[in-house]
């Protein structure tokens, strides 16, 4: 689980389009702070402190503190804009949380000891089906990733959510089957080749 960190804001009186842009140019972005049967909490973040965060990794998974006016608020990040074009941060939602909370959250995949699978060592391709999976878990327990052991593993082999150790307590959201996550697939020439050899063979015949 990733460490939590604190970031300082203000309320904001103010909310609209207007109000935006004029947060924006000092620096700042509009935030919302929702859920746990309270009211919207309308907030303002220095843009340099959630953007370093954003690029950091492991934003959207990882539990922040909000220091409001003095007032510590735990919570989740949801969702946040970045400008298409300056690549900056627009707008940050964040989900209230206690210890209790269980959320749903995209967690991704990462994938460790290649050179000890025997199919990739034969020249086959790791063909990632999910880089993330949705699980449902605690807040105070969200994974940094998930990671997949590829050791011994070969061509045509598949990697399943069961394989997969998951944290206490945490389920896909995905729950009617055992999903693939990946696979090691053949070489496309591989199997170009072979598909060129049997046509060889029959026109032979």
């Amino acid at each position: 689980m990733s460490q939590t960190y604190e970031l300082k804001a203000e309320t904001r009186e103010r909310v609209g389009k207007g109000s935006s842009r004029e947060l924006r140019r000092n620096g700042l972005i509009p935030a919302v702070i929702y859920g746990d049967k309270q009211a919207p909490l309308s907030i303002a973040l220095s843009t340099k402190e959630v953007t370093m965060k954003i690029h950091a990794g492991g934003f959207m998974t990882t539990v922040a503190i909000i220091n409001v006016n003095g007032e510590k608020i735990r919570v989740l990040p949801k969702d946040y804009q970045l400008d298409p074009v300056r690549d900056f941060t627009m707008h940050v939602d964040f989900l209230r949380v206690s210890k209790d909370s269980q959320v749903s959250v995209q967690v991704p995949v990462h994938f460790e000891n290649e050179e000890k699978s025997p199919g990739l060592k034969r020249g086959g391709a790791l063909n990632i089906v999910r880089h993330e999976v949705e699980l449902n878990v605690s807040a105070d327990n969200i994974p940094e990733f998930l990671t997949v052991d590829l050791t011994g593993l070969n061509i045509g082999d598949t990697v399943h959510i069961s394989d997969i150790k998951l944290p206490a307590g945490a389920t896909p959201v995905i729950a009617d089957r055992d999903f693939t996550v990946a696979t090691i697939a053949g070489r496309v020439m591989e199997a170009e080749e072979e598909a060129a050899e049997e046509a060889e063979g029959e026109a032979e015949e």
